[in-house]
C-alpha cells in the first residue's frame, strides 16, 4: 500500500552505462528522484531514456553503475509491488473484458478480497469508462480506451513507483486532461511518478523537477521555472530544444 512517509530517496541511479554492439546508449548517467511527486526524463528519439527507465525497472542489467528503488535493488522492489509500469506501447489482455482485467492485475497485488475489491473500485474510477465499456471485450477497445484501463492498473494498486512512458498517447484533449489529474491527485496521496513524455506542455504541467537527455547522458536538469529562466525561454519546449542547441 503507499506510504506518504518514505525515509529513502525513490530512485537512486548512480554512473549507469549500457551499450548494445557498437552503440553506446547510456553514458554515466546520474539520477536521484526524491519520494512524493511528478518527475520528467525527457529527450529526442534516441536519447537513452528508455534504456535508462528498464534499467531503473531491473528489466536491462547496466554494464556499470547501480540502481537502488527506496534503499532496495529492482529485482526486490517489483517482488514487493512497489514498482508499476505504462510503457509507451502496452497492449491488453483482449480477450479479457476492462473489468476481469482490472480484476486480474488486483488479484496480482492484494491476498485480501476487501482489498483487491477497493483496487478495483479505485481503476474503475481511474479510467473513466462506463460500465457498458467495462462489460466489453477489449479487443474492441480503441487506442485510447486501451490507454485509460492500463493506466488504472498501473496507479489504481497504489504503488510507491509508478513509470509512466507517454501516459496521454492515444488520447483525446477531454481524457488527457482526466489522466493528468489522476496523476497529479497520485503523487497528492505521497505517490511518486517518473514521467517520459514528447508532450512538453504535459511535462511543464504536472512535473516537479525535469531532466533533459542526449546521447546517454543528462544535459541539464531543475523544475520547469529554473530550466526556463535558464535558457531565456517562455516554455519549456524552448528551454529543452535551447539546451539541446548548446550541445549539453
Amino acid at each position: 500500500m503507499l506510504s506518504v512517509i518514505v525515509l529513502n530517496a525513490a530512485v537512486e541511479a548512480s554512473g549507469l552505462y549500457k551499450r548494445f554492439g557498437n552503440v553506446e546508449a547510456v553514458r554515466g548517467v546520474d539520477l536521484r528522484i526524491p519520494a512524493g511527486g511528478v518527475y520528467g526524463l525527457i529527450g529526442p528519439n534516441g536519447a537513452g531514456k528508455t534504456t535508462t527507465i528498464r534499467m531503473i525497472l531491473g528489466v536491462l542489467k547496466p554494464d556499470r553503475g547501480s540502481v537502488r528503488i527506496f534503499g532496495e535493488t529492482p529485482h526486490s522492489a517489483r517482488r514487493q509491488g512497489w514498482i508499476t509500469y505504462l510503457p509507451e506501447q502496452g497492449g491488453v489482455y483482449k480477450n479479457l473484458t476492462g473489468l476481469d482485467f482490472l480484476r486480474y492485475i488486483a488479484r496480482l497485488y492484494y491476498d485480501n478480497e476487501e482489498d483487491a475489491a477497493r483496487a478495483v473500485e479505485r481503476g474503475v474510477e481511474i479510467s473513466g469508462l462506463s460500465s457498458e465499456d467495462l462489460g466489453r471485450i477489449m479487443r474492441k477497445y480503441s487506442k485510447g480506451m486501451q490507454r485509460r484501463i492500463l493506466l488504472a492498473a498501473v496507479l489504481m494498486v497504489n504503488p510507491r513507483l509508478a513509470i509512466l512512458d507517454e501516459p496521454t498517447s492515444g488520447l483525446d484533449v477531454v481524457h488527457s486532461v482526466a489522466v493528468r489529474r489522476n496523476i497529479k491527485e497520485y503523487a497528492s496521496r505521497g505517490g511518486t511518478v517518473l514521467l517520459s513524455s514528447h508532450n512538453m506542455l504535459e511535462v511543464e504541467y504536472l512535473c516537479d523537477r525535469v531532466w533533459f537527455m542526449k546521447d546517454g547522458r543528462i544535459i541539464d536538469g531543475g523544475s520547469p521555472a529554473e530550466l526556463k529562466d535558464r535558457y531565456s525561454a517562455e516554455n519549456l519546449e524552448e528551454a529543452f530544444l535551447n539546451a539541446l542547441q548548446a550541445g549539453g
